[in-house]
């Protein structure tokens, strides 16, 4: 149906919860928000059920799901099938994630969002090259063997989406002077991550147009009285965002309190950093030739060393709730306005207002999500 209302649900348009409302869908964007009493003649209506109704949650750090890890499969099925899984659980906008690898693999995935794209696979936005940039002092999972220094055509490579947004996240310090300008003016959006730099290569990596912080806390240099590094940094920062891995493993809950009362509101924003495992019945998988085994939401190696995650948006944004004290309005901000603003989309997404794409979620007391839509699409 091109033409629909979703009525007796508790509407949360991105600022404030909305009731006795519905909310009137043209053409895949929201064209109203009016009286439960008041809709169109003749339109056909959806049963909110007394549900939340939220803007869907969007994802900036997806390595895999479904059984599906985006390095082993870098095509449109594989992009599929990940986007598939995790919009079971909320996620109506993501950027497939590719860890660090070899350069055919970064061509190969990188085009394979772009076909994603023209092929009009609902939800995908871009794509995120997880490394290989980095520093393998903080190199978590990520192989030591194919982590490098920038080529000299990189910047080229990373300018090959023209349809949709490129995330690369870095180690600051392992690049020259005067890189992460020229990404930035590229328009490609540079966030440090898998960095042992001090505060001060962060000062410099923002004002050459550093846009944010991969997984706050986790394979970075960390804050301390003297020393702020990485994490001092990226919270003492009122312009940049940060995401948040808030499985209960990645984070501790009181840390995910600190960070969220220290940033600027706005600027955090809820990432999952998910594994194949999301949304598949087989909890074991392989990266680099090593098993990785989710067990009670956590993956890791035999030696115990966090792998990606084994969490989903909307169990992000209830762990907000329930582990953190988070407001639910905040937390589902976290998981949407946020974000969008960080991918320079929120003109288009993470609210419900009139204008803007169909992205959004019916979620139960219970954070089961019973229903979504992406422009207007079930």
């Amino acid at each position: 149906m091109t033409s629909f209302a979703i009525a007796n649900a508790r509407i949360f348009d991105g600022t404030e919860f909305l009731d006795g409302k519905a909310v009137v869908i043209r053409d895949g964007k929201i064209d109203a928000i009016c009286p439960d009493n008041a809709l169109p003649d003749g339109i056909d209506v959806v049963d909110g059920k007394g549900q939340v109704l939220a803007p869907g949650l969007i994802d900036v750090q997806v390595n895999g799901g479904g059984g599906v890890l985006l390095n082993d499969n870098p095509d449109v099925a594989g992009i599929r099938a990940i986007m598939e899984a995790h919009r079971k659980f909320g996620t109506t906008a993501m950027l497939p994630t590719l860890i660090t690898d070899y350069r055919d693999k970064m061509e190969a995935a990188i085009a394979a969002v772009e076909d994603a794209i023209n092929a009009n696979v609902p939800g995908i936005v871009g794509i995120h090259l997880e490394g290989p940039y980095l520093n393998k002092e903080r190199k978590g999972v990520h192989s030591a063997d194919i982590i490098r220094p920038m080529e000299d055509d990189a910047i080229d490579l990373l300018s090959r989406l023209p349809n949709g947004r490129i995330l690369v996240t870095m180690a600051p310090e392992k690049a020259t002077s005067g890189t992460i300008k020229k990404l930035s003016d590229k328009g490609i959006l540079v966030c440090a991550g898998h960095t042992a730099g001090t505060y001060d290569d962060i000062q410099m990596a923002i004002s050459e147009g550093l846009r944010g912080f991969t997984h706050l806390f986790n394979a970075m240099s960390p804050l301390t009285h003297r020393e702020p590094g990485v994490a001092g940094a990226a919270m003492a920062d009122d312009v940049t965002w940060c995401g948040l891995i808030v499985d209960g493993y990645h984070v501790h809950p009181a840390a995910v309190k600190i960070a969220v009362n220290a940033k600027a509101t706005g600027k955090i924003m809820l990432v999952t950093d998910a594994m194949p495992t999301v949304g598949a019945a087989d909890k074991r998988f392989n990266l680099g030739g090593e098993e990785i085994i989710a067990t009670d939401g956590r993956c890791a190696l035999a030696d115990g060393t966090l792998a990606g995650s084994d969490l989903d948006m909307i169990g992000a944004v209830r762990n907000c709730v329930e582990m953190v004290g988070i407001e639910l309005g905040e937390a589902l901000r976290m998981g949407s306005l946020y974000p969008a603003a960080f991918l320079k989309l929120d003109h288009k997404m993470g609210r419900i207002a009139p204008g803007y794409q169909a992205d959004m979620i019916l979620f139960d007391g219970e954070y089961n999500v019973t229903r979504s839509w992406i422009n207007g699409a079930e």
